[in-house]
């Protein structure tokens, strides 16, 4: 699951997924159970082999400085709470990779603007410009879902 979030397309995860594996593999003596859960270690590994994956896809092109964005929109949570976790993955693979990334490293994956920043090269006011932008899109898409799916 946590590839599908940041690959494109199901193509483009099973790559990020086989990258990360590979390196869990090679790095499975740096593992220390006494500091985290595997499965947190492993998450961590795959995140990591995703955004390598991504940079080396020039992934930065599509990401612009939005410091200069000043309108906010006011955030709609409620909106999140009619979906499944498989239509929310598949609205989130249809996010501009730049987008879509820094979404999943905020929003599921619990990094901070800071830390977003220094792994993607990017001002800590690009990271909130795009995460700002793509909750837009993903409302607008959920939106649209819900319109078309009648529960608004």
């Amino acid at each position: 699951m946590l590839s599908l979030r940041y690959g494109k397309n199901k193509m483009q995860a099973d790559d990020i997924f086989q990258e990360g594996l590979i390196q869990i593999f090679k790095s499975l003596h740096q593992y220390d159970k006494n500091r985290s859960l595997f499965s947190t270690w492993s998450s961590r590994v795959l995140v990591n082999a995703a955004l390598r994956y991504l940079k080396k896809y020039n992934w930065m092109e599509s990401m612009t400085d939005l410091d200069k964005e000043l309108d906010r929109e006011a955030e709609r949570e409620s909106v999140m709470e009619h979906l499944a976790a498989k239509e929310l993955t598949e609205m989130i693979q249809l996010l501009p990779v730049g987008y879509r990334m820094v979404f999943n490293m905020f929003a599921v994956e619990g990094f901070s603007h800071k830390e977003i920043a220094e792994e993607l090269g990017i001002s800590e006011g690009t990271s909130k410009s795009q995460l700002s932008k793509a909750r837009r899109q993903l409302r607008r898409q959920l939106e649209s879902q819900l319109k078309i799916s009648g529960h608004e």
